[in-house]
């Protein structure tokens, strides 16, 4: 197919097309002459990778390039996920918890305050083999620590119900994996659960705790000789 085509069946512009080639993303097309070249399926299903980690993901097009040097490696599936996982932004209450304080400064915190401790103890208790590179150890420790300068402190043992509903999400979403081979494929899927699907994760919990008001406010009703059916309506 020619970079038209390329541009119609991937949904990106022909300018970034060409913009990604020159920044060595996109691998370049076969050559039919001095000014055509021709594109497969291959560059269609890169684009979609390539798209997923800039545009999804929010990644530089430098920690892109390094994300595709490492997925076009002979990885296996455990491998491919774990170098998209810690290439992502982790998420933090840091973000808006401290609103521009320095990674670093947020870190030291978290160890002082006691919440790197909470963290290992969490991981221990739950039997989770985690990388020792892992960004999400830290990521955690901080969140933490943001919630302890607002006056609320999550145990180790406050923190493992949550915990376990966690292994039960993410072996739902590796279900979704099972069967895909190809490297860019998984690869691409693992970007649109981490990044697309988590907000409907998110989205779901506060429909449970609306969900979950609405019947305490019954119960409360009801036991003060109301009517359930006479609350306000769901």
């Amino acid at each position: 197919m020619r970079i038209s085509e390329l541009s119609r069946r991937s949904g990106v512009p022909v300018a970034t097309i060409k913009y990604y080639r020159r920044e060595g993303l996109l691998p370049e097309g076969r050559a039919l002459n001095p000014t055509t070249v021709e594109y497969d399926e291959e560059h269609v299903q890169r684009l979609r990778l390539i798209r997923s980690l800039i545009q999804l993901g929010g990644l530089s097009v430098a920690r892109t390039r390094e994300v595709l040097e490492a997925v076009e490696q002979p990885l296996d599936a455990f491998e491919t996920l774990a170098v998209v996982h810690h290439a992502l932004p982790v998420p933090s209450a840091e973000t808006s918890g401290k609103g521009g304080e320095d990674h670093e400064g947020a870190a030291e915190e978290a160890a002082s305050g006691g919440a790197v401790e909470r963290v290992e103890a969490l991981i221990e208790s739950m039997g989770w083999r985690i990388s020792d590179a892992s960004p999400h150890r830290p990521a955690l420790a901080e969140s933490l620590a943001a919630l302890s300068r607002l006056g609320t402190d999550y145990t180790a043992d406050d923190l493992i119900p949550y915990a376990r509903l966690a292994t039960s999400t993410a072996d739902l979403d590796f279900a979704q994996l099972e069967g895909i081979e190809d490297q860019i494929a998984l690869a691409e899927r693992a970007v649109v659960l981490s990044v697309l699907f988590e907000p409907v994760v998110r989205l779901l919990r506060r429909l449970a705790q609306e969900d979950a008001n609405h019947r305490r406010h019954d119960r409360r009703a009801c036991g003060r000789g109301g009517a359930a059916g006479e609350v306000s309506p769901r």
